[in-house]
């Protein structure tokens, strides 16, 4: 499937909607603490492609882990490429802004997921 262009950008789900973030994409596991769907004005929940339970718990959001983060999670994108790709097919042309519930703002796995999205084109 050929990935049609669009803007991607990450952003902290905590942080207010802005009316250039198009289309909204959550893309953790579970749902972020203490914010209303409301608040959150999310577009789409896409929690199949977040990191396996297995690697969350593994990477504990350890710096020194990063790396090899990183690594496991770009396999896993690459196993389920399909789920991706389904998901991607459902995006507007235009902006997208994956969301994330982490505190840390680039080493988290909505960096990773563009960063994959980026090098699929």
């Amino acid at each position: 499937m050929a990935v049609r262009r669009i803007r991607i950008r990450t952003k902290r789900i905590h942080e207010a909607p802005e009316a250039d973030d198009g289309c909204r994409v959550l893309v953790d596991r579970l749902w972020a603490r203490g914010l209303s769907r409301e608040q959150a004005r999310v577009d789409l929940w896409a929690r199949e492609i977040a990191p396996s339970a297995e690697l969350r718990r593994w990477y504990g959001h350890e710096p020194d882990r990063w790396p090899e983060f990183r690594s496991r999670y770009r396999d896993e994108l690459e196993a389920n490429r399909e789920r991706l790709e389904a998901i991607l097919a459902r995006l507007p042309a235009g902006n997208v802004t994956l969301l994330y519930a982490s505190r840390e703002r680039r080493l988290n796995n909505a960096a990773v997921l563009k960063e994959y999205i980026e090098s699929m084109s």
